[in-house]
């Protein structure tokens, strides 16, 4: 069951995503070489809770991290460790979400490490370009799957495979809340539930430079790339109103995106 949000609901959805932007933002400087994925968790959670919320991955379903960090093939759920030493020309997706007066934001970023090859950046590119492309059709009116049929057009004309397991959700109090969204398009679906204003979704494209299969990894939370090869991931919680989406989870990297299709 699909839940509408009272204009209320919304602006706590709001105060929610703001703060979950505002850390990835305060987390952004500290992605270098040398540092360990466990102390960006850390830090993520102490300023979570500094700010009155609380990080939502944390102990859900027995995860023990503030963030998922998954680094280079590992597409979602990667561990924190102070085992996992980032270096120069790696990739980072940190995905994580807060809860702040009851109500979830979830958001994801992938990041260079240092710098990185062109075709890594292209990745990155294609990720971010395939979100924006599905977000400008979560408008009322339109139906679920025109989101998912513009995250298949983006990475197919880019060159890349999408994950075909894991998708986008609704949000609200609950993390994951219907509807799911398919990360690819399939015309024998069809076109999927109405968009109304009041839902609140989470787009969260994911992309691989391979192939599209993956394997879990042996601790059991992990989702890798079966070939080794790069992936990435990018995610904003939405809100549909009725002039259209609006991101709730904005740090500079959305400014920036947003400020482009101004112009």
């Amino acid at each position: 069951m699909i839940i509408l949000k009272s204009q209320s609901e919304i602006a706590r959805m709001k105060e929610a995503g703001k703060l979950l932007g505002q850390t990835f933002d305060f987390i952004k400087p500290y992605i270098v070489p040398g540092v360990s994925t466990l102390e960006l968790d850390r830090l993520v959670e102490k300023f979570l809770r500094s700010h009155g919320a609380r990080p939502s991955f944390k102990n859900y379903e027995g995860f023990r991290g503030s963030i998922c960090a998954s680094v280079n093939e590992v597409l979602i759920h990667g561990i924190p460790s102070s085992r996992v030493i980032l270096k120069e020309g790696d990739i980072l997706t940190i995905d994580m979400g807060d809860i702040l007066h009851n109500y979830q934001g979830d958001a994801a970023r992938t990041y260079p490490v240092g710098k990185v090859s062109d075709e890594t950046a292209r990745l990155i590119q294609a990720t971010e370009e395939a979100f924006y492309n599905a977000m400008s059709k979560a408008v009322p009116g339109n139906h679920l799957f025109d989101i998912s049929s513009a995250i298949s057009e983006t990475a197919t004309k880019y060159g890349y495979e999408l994950v075909k397991e894991y998708g986008g959700h609704g949000i609200g109090r609950e993390m994951h809340e219907d509807p799911f969204i398919p990360n690819f398009g399939d015309p024998s679906m069809g076109r999927g539930p109405l968009l109304r204003a009041g839902m609140c979704i989470a787009i969260e494209p994911m992309l691989m430079q391979g192939t599209d299969a993956i394997i879990n990894l042996n601790d059991g939370w992990g989702v890798a790339s079966a070939d080794g090869k790069l992936t990435c991931h990018y995610e904003n919680t939405i809100v549909i109103e009725e002039d259209g989406p609006h991101i709730t989870t904005v740090d500079e990297n959305v400014k920036g995106h947003l400020l482009n299709v101004e112009r």
